[in-house]
């Protein structure tokens, strides 16, 4: 009788089972191409690139706006250009002798010309963008937090202080940053027995200018990275959600 039943079952596997398939697969290899595993492979290269483009794209407009605006500079405690490490003495002793409105009309003047020049850096940002490789883009989504932010560091400094200094010099000159600056150095001179001080206002103020720039890129560009509510259109939402 089990001799039967199993001469059955054999006849049976036959009926089920294609015979051009009996030579080149098991039934369990055969019932393996027949799932389809769905897919787990995120969006393609080129969505990617894309993405990544629209993020920094979206990020250093975000930051030079703010940047840009009237106290984007001065009411951002983390960015706020105040008194050079080497003439702070300088101000230190005029503020006791009561020049301490001028000293503050002086930062305040810094931060404008700043703020004046920011608006430069968009379109030096957008060409940096344009002219990345792929290979920038895969190192970039690979890196840290601020992977995006050194990029441009290295590939838009130059530009950006080249196009930042003549306006930071002009709007010196404007709002009266210069002026104040000899002032406030010719009643520090005329102090006895005091050594005099030099530093260069229109480098110092471009240099600053550019290094609270970045920070506030590396901000902007922390949250597409980490915050899901700064993705705020379909692309950045597909590559960037983790």
């Amino acid at each position: 009788m089990k001799h039967i039943v199993f001469f059955i079952l054999f006849l049976f596997s036959f009926t089920v089972i294609p015979m051009k398939h009996i030579h080149s697969a098991s039934p369990f290899d055969t019932l393996l191409k027949g799932i389809k595993v769905p897919s787990k492979q995120g969006p393609d290269e080129n969505t990617t690139i894309a993405g990544l483009k629209e993020a920094l794209t979206i990020g250093t407009g975000n930051a030079v706006t703010l940047v840009s605006k009237t106290d984007g500079y001065f009411k951002n405690q983390m960015i706020k250009i105040l008194f050079p490490d080497s003439i702070q003495r300088v101000a230190d002793v005029l503020g006791r002798l009561g020049y301490q409105r001028q000293i503050d009309e002086f930062i305040l003047s810094m931060n404008r010309a700043a703020e004046n020049a920011a608006p430069k850096a968009k379109e030096i940002f957008i060409g940096a963008i344009k002219e990345m490789t792929f290979e920038d883009a895969m190192s970039i989504l690979k890196g840290n937090d601020t992977a995006a932010t050194e990029y441009f560091k290295a590939k838009t400094s130059n530009q950006l202080y080249n196009a930042f200094k003549p306006v930071v010099s002009k709007s010196l000159n404007t709002v009266g940053a210069t002026e104040r600056y000899k002032t406030m150095m010719h009643s520090y001179e005329a102090i006895p027995f005091v050594s005099k001080e030099y530093f260069d206002l229109d480098h110092y103020v471009t240099n600053k200018a550019l290094d609270g720039l970045f920070y506030m890129v590396g901000e902007e560009e922390k949250k597409i990275r980490n915050n899901p509510a700064a993705r705020v259109t379909d692309l950045l939402k597909a590559v960037f959600t983790k």
